[in-house]
């Protein structure tokens, strides 16, 4: 049977043939309605009668239907549902992101007191003052520090000494600062009037009882830490970062140190995923190359489900005779989520689930990769983090040249995002091949050209993922 050519022809065709091969293989027939969004959640739902060897057939076949790049955001996001939470110290949380809301216990600060060295003083008392006009005030007692009780009392006409930090005596309102003074014996001169509540900081001024500083679902930076560490806080609930497996298949692969030859290629693929997983804030495990061979790639598969929460697989998922990997995937008995999705680069994407694990089996390609990374990886791994936003920024950009794109498939672009005069613009790297590595070295910006958007035209506004700095 020769391979159907598009989605909506060949979705009929799959449905018939799926129908009477669970038929003839397990004796029971199978009715499927709909089109082609109806078909995974179909193949889902009968998974007791619909066996290995169906799925076989149908890979074999090529008759999967290439799936919509939204709907694949979806399944790839719906793959993970619980989240794991740990209890830390809060100096080892910082970058995490919070599992609990932080309510205040106390009022911070808890006490009104002086935001400067200098006098408490009554505001009335140095109205007016200024360097041609000083104020004379008495001096009641001494300097108070920071973190001492005080009992002071002052009354008009007079003053008290004051630390940055000290308590604010009872009657004062209102601090001069030692710069504006000049001390006469047991008296000093105002130089400058202040106003009331003038370099004072009051009581739960920061942070009031009872009230939520923190909120679930937020990165917790070097302030937050600080802000825990006032209120009495040792350690936080947070989401655990996952931890992510990378293999590389291909016999084609030599190691990055060995000399190459006319039929090999260094691995790249393995640095360039584990660098976007710990730029993701994840931690990876590499599992080296790993040749076409089914044993051995189930061997290392094997292995990275022991020790990782999501598992990246870069080669072997097209239709190529060395493209083992998902062959070795149905003999373990995954669950496919989809395979192949209507995108360019990336179309043999395609996503397994062994142990409530995803499994990722990515292109070969190096752009492909980073692309497919960037669009479904990334944001599963913020999920798994915690976090509410999953997708790099969205900008509306104008196209400063015309871009050839044909229609049927989403394109993503690696393109250049610059901001001019408050405006921004969006062009090409150059060439886009999905073998072009560099292209994604000079981008900051990924153009995602729908299905239904064939030619774009100079000025064309639209919307771009921001993945670097401008």
């Amino acid at each position: 049977m020769g391979r159907l050519q598009t989605e909506q022809d060949n979705v009929p065709g799959l449905l018939y043939l799926l129908s009477d091969v669970s038929s003839q293989v397990t004796g029971t027939e199978l009715h499927i309605s709909g089109g082609c969004n109806h078909f995974y959640a179909a193949l889902h739902d009968n998974l007791k009668i619909i066996n290995l060897i169906t799925v076989s057939i149908l890979f074999k076949q090529g008759l999967f239907p290439m799936i919509p790049v939204e709907e694949a955001k979806r399944l790839v996001l719906d793959s993970i549902s619980k989240l794991e939470i740990e209890r830390m110290p809060i100096l080892e949380s910082l970058g995490r992101v919070l599992a609990q809301d932080i309510k205040a216990t106390d009022d911070i600060p808890v006490y009104d007191n002086s935001a400067m060295d200098g006098y408490a003083v009554i505001a009335n008392d140095v109205k007016g003052a200024d360097e041609s006009y000083p104020v004379r005030l008495v001096i009641a007692g001494g300097s108070i520090p920071a973190g001492k009780l005080t009992g002071k009392k002052i009354d008009p006409g007079y003053c008290v000494p004051i630390m940055t930090g000290g308590m604010m005596p009872e009657g004062a309102d209102a601090v001069v600062i030692k710069e504006d003074v000049q001390r006469d014996g047991k008296s000093i001169l105002v130089f400058r009037e202040v106003m009331k509540g003038e370099n004072v900081r009051y009581r739960g001024e920061d942070i009031k009882k009872g009230d939520i500083v923190l909120r679930s679902h937020n990165s917790l930076s070097p302030a937050s830490v600080g802000v825990l560490a006032s209120l009495g806080i040792s350690r936080v609930k947070t989401f655990r970062p996952p931890v992510i497996g990378v293999i590389v298949t291909g016999n084609e692969l030599i190691e990055i140190n060995k000399k190459l030859n006319k039929a090999k290629v260094r691995d790249s693929n393995s640095y360039t995923l584990s660098a976007q997983v710990e730029t993701a804030g994840a931690r990876y495990n590499r599992y080296g190359i790993v040749a076409d061979d089914e044993a051995l790639i189930r061997k290392n598969i094997e292995k990275a489900l022991k020790e990782n929460d999501i598992i990246l697989i870069s080669g072997g998922t097209s239709m190529g005779e060395y493209d083992l990997v998902r062959d070795t995937l149905e003999e373990m008995n995954a669950d496919l989520i989809f395979w192949r999705v209507s995108q360019k680069p990336g179309r043999p994407l395609t996503l397994y689930r062994i142990e409530g694990k995803p499994i990722f089996g990515l292109p070969g390609n190096p752009v492909s990769v980073m692309v497919c990374f960037e669009m479904y990886v990334r944001p599963l791994i913020r999920k798994m983090m915690g976090f509410n936003e999953l997708f790099r920024p969205l900008i509306k950009a104008e196209a400063l040249h015309e871009f050839r794109n044909k229609k049927g498939r989403t394109s993503f672009a690696r393109v250049v995002l610059e901001n001019k005069d408050g405006k921004y613009f969006f062009s090409s790297t150059g060439i886009n091949g999905a073998g072009m590595l560099t292209s994604m070295v000079k981008a900051n910006a990924i153009a995602c050209f729908p299905p239904d958007m064939g030619y774009v035209k100079k000025g064309t506004i639209m919307e771009v993922h921001k993945i670097g700095c401008l």
